[in-house]
């Protein structure tokens, strides 16, 4: 594959940029494209090159792709799945099925930020392959140092820098004095797996997400307390004995062929509360708070927040937010009125679901009157974004 990001020895020295975006995920590609879209010169440094696998449960909203058409993106060129309709189990094995209220796509983020970055470039956006170590802001300029040495200022920054980072550390923000004891774990399979459906099976102590995307793979992706899951020697010890006690998880596990050879895994997950600014840094995407994989539209979210965050910028740029104050405090105010509510939606879901008994009842309550699910779905999901 053809690096299509700037090496680490390609670009040395001091650049100035009219904004600097650090983290080259979702919200940090759509916020480089909108931005170099309207003329502004943009830096993006991510650490890692394109394209690669993330754990992800891929699925996202139809909210989304007014916005994405926008930015000239449209997911199903790259082979996304449309998806009407859900399936959600019980640690009991019992099977609810609903429609999705606005329906969604599958697509991997192996695929999806690596056209991401190609539309960037085309727009001129400079993506650089390093890791930032500081941020210091001073006199109305960002000063951001990396790894290897080089040196950009900008009046704007955004993190986007995803779940959890040392910069986060640096910062000494808040969430990260408390330890997450999340665990997360992606696999593509091939098999069989309807098409239009993504499904959420519950196993105890956590609940895995299944959808296709693109070339016919299936994404499984699951979330489970690290304190449940280190009692057993490994991975696949933990599926056995806890994972495949669902019968559903347990059937399109052994009848399917792994992509991947090992499972992806990430720790340390928080879905605390952060700070959508930090220092007079734009928090965007999972930087800015994570939605709980339960409700699965974790990607719409960070999609969206680009586009509140691009809008307000080139504002700002044009005069329209006469200053960084009333910069910040519009992010703010539209961030919360767009996300504050599906958190707090997600984090009450996510709680009842925790709570084996309460979990059942409510799911028991679910089978009976399947027309309640649309409705909670909505609580954590939008309407088709405007532009």
């Amino acid at each position: 594959m053809e690096k299509i990001i700037e090496t680490k020895n390609q670009i040395k020295g001091k650049f100035a940029a009219d904004i600097i975006i650090i983290g080259g995920g979702l919200a940090g590609l759509c916020n480089a494209i909108h931005l170099s879209k309207f003329g502004k010169k943009v830096v993006l440094i991510e650490k890692n090159e394109y394209p690669k696998h993330k754990v992800c449960g891929e699925y996202i909203s139809n909210e989304v792709l007014p916005y994405l058409e926008f930015l000239d993106i449209n997911p199903f060129d790259f082979g996304a799945v449309k998806i009407d309709n859900f399936q959600l189990s019980t640690t009991k094995n019992n099977l609810i099925s609903a429609k999705l209220p606005l329906g969604g796509f599958g697509i991997s983020r192996y695929t999806l930020d690596l056209e991401l970055s190609k539309k960037a470039i085309k727009n001129g956006v400079k993506i650089l392959q390093d890791s930032v170590v500081n941020v210091d802001f001073s006199e109305e300029l960002f000063h951001v140092e990396t790894k290897e040495n080089n040196t950009f200022t900008s009046k704007i920054a955004i993190g986007a820098f995803g779940k959890r980072s040392l910069l986060d550390v640096k910062m000494d923000r808040d969430f990260i004095q408390k330890k997450s004891p999340y665990l997360g774990v992606k696999i593509h399979v091939k098999g069989n797996f309807q098409q239009d459906l993504v499904a959420l099976h519950n196993f105890k102590g956590g609940y895995c997400g299944v959808s296709k995307v693109e070339n016919n793979a299936i994404n499984l992706c699951y979330i489970t307390n690290y304190s449940a899951f280190k009692k057993y020697k490994n991975i696949d010890d933990f599926q056995e004995n806890v994972v495949f006690k669902n019968q559903f998880l347990k059937e399109i596990f052994k009848n399917t062929e792994p992509i991947f050879d090992k499972p992806l895994s990430i720790s340390q997950i928080s879905f605390e509360t952060k700070n959508p600014i930090e220092n007079h840094m734009i928090m965007c995407g999972d930087s800015a708070g994570m939605i709980h994989p339960l409700c699965g539209n974790g990607m719409s979210m960070a999609i969206q927040s680009a586009q509140i965050a691009s809008k307000l910028i080139l504002n700002y740029y044009k005069g329209v937010n006469s200053s960084r104050s009333e910069l910040e405090k519009q992010y703010l105010r539209q961030w919360n009125k767009q996300f504050k509510w599906r958190l707090k939606a997600g984090h009450f879901i996510a709680m009842l679901f925790r709570k084996n008994t309460i979990a059942n009842l409510l799911l028991q309550v679910l089978r009976r009157a399947p027309f309640i699910i649309p409705m909670i779905i909505k609580q954590t999901h939008g309407k088709p974004m405007k532009l």
